[in-house]
């Protein structure tokens, strides 16, 4: 049977029937409609900017620079750094500004501290919206550090002071205007997305859209993204079983907001009582109305959204329902390992050879003891013979650490030069994959990757691994 490419693939973290899954829910933003980064994240940053000089703030000659940050990140708001963390909450990697910090400052810094995402010290990168934030405030602490504003700022002053920047552009709707201005400059199209939604719906998949767009921004992004790519006249809400605008996730998950019916394209609102849908559009909402109105609960709904927290954390642990996670930068993680393979193959083995001498290297250094405090089983051999071999293993080890040297910098490098792979911290799973492992049961890197597949799919996740498995 033909499978996927791997960059194009579905990964599976929990075993997943397609068969059972009577529903399937679906977020707009990085989800159905896809956003150039670089393009969407500029403009955000823009309106950072706009905002503080406006307010004094001497910022006129920064940049947007999308590297300095990544999805997956954390912002130390005690420390004002940028960090990287593996899946027990270890920090891997730090930035504090824009530079990166030496091993022995990051030693320094976090040698006793773990990162706890129930702690406020510490801002998750959720989503690809948080680049141009993390980019600001990273530069804001350099000018910070550099005395070029009030000292009275905390740290933590400075993330409040871009985020409440950004959120005033967005009440205003400017930035979302020119969106919907020029959608081709903003958003890229994927002509086989709205496929995997026509095989669903036909595979009698009830299909819903919840997001947290409103209706005037969303209704033009998806008669922009999804229409053109449908047969004849139907349309994106020919699609959907119930449409669902500014719902308010998380607490869409949890709590019991009414919903508001739209009356027609003008975004009129007309309150709303009983079940939803039959193709109906609704302002609000909530998890409960929907599991009521189609008689369904938990495991009988797929949600599919971008954002860690809002979309698959809350689904998953308040409801139980199944969740997938999209992160378009898994296809260039997954096309740079796979790019690595050989160099991969190469670094292996030379880590086994190391693995190898380090243990020949420790019985050595015990026959050694032994023979000098004359206890235990002894070598057979002399001090001096057996002085030369630990000198000759230390040597072996020291050739080969620099030959291993510049393949493990050359894998930490994949991806990005500065925070390197997205769900890898090390040779350790990253803590934004420990996420994903944990909430998504499915994770893919965009929605029309369930095209090469069927709706009709068995998922099966692979057989977990423990470090006492035969190799």
């Amino acid at each position: 049977m033909h499978r996927p490419p791997d960059p194009r693939g579905v990964f599976c973290n929990r075993t997943l029937n397609l068969r059972g899954i009577k529903a399937i829910g679906y977020d707009m933003d990085y989800t159905l409609v896809h956003y150039r980064m670089e393009g969407w994240e500029q403009r955000a940053y823009d309106y950072i900017k706009q905002g503080l000089l406006a307010e004094g703030w001497p910022v006129g000659d920064l940049t947007f620079d999308p590297d300095l940050a990544a999805r997956g990140l954390m912002i130390d708001l005690d420390l004002g750094n940028l960090v990287k963390a593996n899946r027990f909450g270890y920090v891997k990697r730090a930035a504090h500004g824009t530079a990166p910090l030496s091993w022995e400052a990051q030693r320094k810094a976090y040698s006793r501290t773990l990162v706890d995402l129930r702690h406020d010290r510490w801002v998750f990168l959720n989503t690809l919206f948080s680049i141009s934030e993390a980019c600001f405030f990273s530069q804001l602490v350099e000018l910070y550090d550099a005395g070029e504003f009030e000292a009275a700022y905390t740290y933590r002053d400075l993330y409040k002071i871009v985020r409440r920047t950004l959120d005033g552009a967005h009440a205003e709707g400017k930035l979302k205007a020119e969106i919907i201005a020029d959608p081709d400059a903003f958003v890229d199209l994927d002509p086989e997305m709205p496929l995997a939604l026509l095989d669903q719906k036909r595979a009698g998949k009830q299909l819903l859209l919840i997001t947290n767009s409103e209706w005037s921004y969303a209704a033009p992004m998806l008669h922009f993204a999804v229409d053109r790519f449908l047969p004849g006249d139907m349309t994106w809400r020919d699609l959907f079983e119930v449409s669902l605008f500014a719902a308010r996730k998380p607490d869409f998950f949890s709590t019991g907001a009414a919903a508001y019916a739209v009356v027609d394209d003008s975004g009129l609102l007309r309150e709303h009582r009983g079940p939803v849908g039959h193709g109906g559009c609704y302002v609000g909402g909530n998890a409960a109305l929907i599991e009521d109105s189609l008689g369904l609960e938990g495991g009988e709904i797929l949600y599919v959204g971008d954002h860690i927290f809002v979309d698959v954390n809350v689904a998953k642990s308040v409801l139980r329902w199944r969740t997938c996670l999209v992160m378009r930068e898994l296809e260039e993680e997954v096309e740079a390992i796979a790019a690595f393979d050989a160099q991969q193959a190469a670094l292996s083995a030379m880590m086994q050879e190391k693995q190898d001498l380090e243990y020949a290297y420790s019985k050595l250094r015990l026959a050694l003891q032994r023979l000098r405090h004359g206890y235990g089983p002894q070598a057979g051999r002399g001090q001096a013979e057996i002085e030369a071999e630990v000198q000759q293993v230390r040597e072996a080890l020291l050739a080969i650490d620099t030959r291993i040297a510049p393949a493990a910098e050359a894998f930490g490098r994949l991806r990005s030069p500065r925070w390197g792979l997205l769900m890898r911290a090390g040779n350790d799973k990253s803590h934004l994959a420990r996420q994903v492992e944990r909430y998504a049961d499915i994770y893919t890197s965009r929605v029309s990757n369930f095209e090469r597949l069927t709706p009709f799919e068995y998922l099966r996740s692979p057989r977990g691994s423990l470090p006492h498995d035969p190799a």
